[in-house]
């Protein structure tokens, strides 16, 4: 089975957290509790629908929010911050379906696509389209299977939703039909742009096109500090802005700038400035 979670932090409060799959490439995701959050760069695309809840996705140029019946394509490769809630008591359930490089090679194969490279592959939304509605509703029958599921059938389920978003959406081959590799990119806007997930530095490597030890060599010679100790400082001065110029609480503040858990946060906070959030806002 993939590792779902290879590629991501999460952080749980809740009372059960459910998954279960068709297969490697498609899952229906159900809990219940407060919140649920994940920092993602997804090796896949990720098609997605909403049955039910709230989900908050945070990237570094763009917040989204989306409730039942929505339904998204996130982009491989793109750094975000996720953050699922039940809603009106009743469990955040959805279904994901990987979009991989190597089912979509094969599909590719015999068509005659030559996508547009985008230096930026945003979400796309397809909230409640019939067509895509339709065929991710179907696959939830298919988790009521005790035997192993075909992987052929499988395989028509995946074919079928690549087919319908060619369908609805004329520039998504920019996306799917574009197997490239992350290039060298320049670390520094990128890392200004991106310090608030809370990612691997494997990964902050790998999507700037360099090796581990590349990475740390040229963030060394660019800001004299290990890139730990800079993405500390750096949370720590988004999270300051954050409680005293956007009147925020602490409790919301450190989901979304790369702290896993209050109590650490407010440490490494009172280590920092010499108070707690809680002592800085009053709340």
């Amino acid at each position: 089975m993939k590792n779902f979670m290879s590629v991501c932090n999460h952080t749980s409060i809740m009372d059960e957290y459910k998954v279960k799959y068709i297969t490697p490439d498609i899952k229906l995701s159900s809990y219940n509790g407060k919140l649920f959050k994940t920092e993602f760069a997804f090796d896949d695309h990720m098609l997605v629908w909403f049955i039910s809840g709230e989900t908050k996705i945070i990237q570094a140029d763009q917040n989204y929010l989306f409730q039942a019946g929505d339904i998204f394509l996130i982009p491989r490769n793109q750094l975000a911050t996720i953050i699922n809630y039940p809603k009106d008591g009743i469990p955040h359930k959805s279904v994901a379906m990987h979009l991989s490089i190597d089912r979509l090679r094969k599909f590719y194969a015999n068509l005659n696509v030559k996508p547009k490279v985008s230096s930026t592959q945003k979400i796309r939304s397809f909230s409640k389209h019939p067509l895509l509605e339709s065929c991710l509703a179907s696959l939830i029958p298919y988790f009521d299977v005790q035997e192993k599921f075909p992987e052929n059938i499988a395989l028509l389920k995946i074919t079928e939703a690549i087919s319908i978003l060619r369908t609805i959406d004329k520039d998504i081959d920019n996306i799917l039909a574009n197997f490239d590799e992350p290039h060298k990119i320049d670390l520094t806007s990128f890392m200004e742009k991106n310090f608030m997930f809370n990612m691997p530095l494997e990964k902050f490597a790998y999507l700037t096109g360099r090796s581990l030890t590349t990475f740390k060599r040229d963030f060394h010679k660019l800001y004299n500090q290990t890139p730990q100790r800079w993405l500390t400082q750096k949370r720590l001065e988004l999270a300051h802005y954050q409680l005293t110029e956007k009147n925020r609480k602490p409790v919301e503040v450190y989901l979304e700038t790369g702290f896993e858990n209050l109590s650490h946060f407010s440490y490494v906070f009172k280590k920092q400035f010499g108070y707690t959030p809680t002592e800085l806002t009053g709340q």
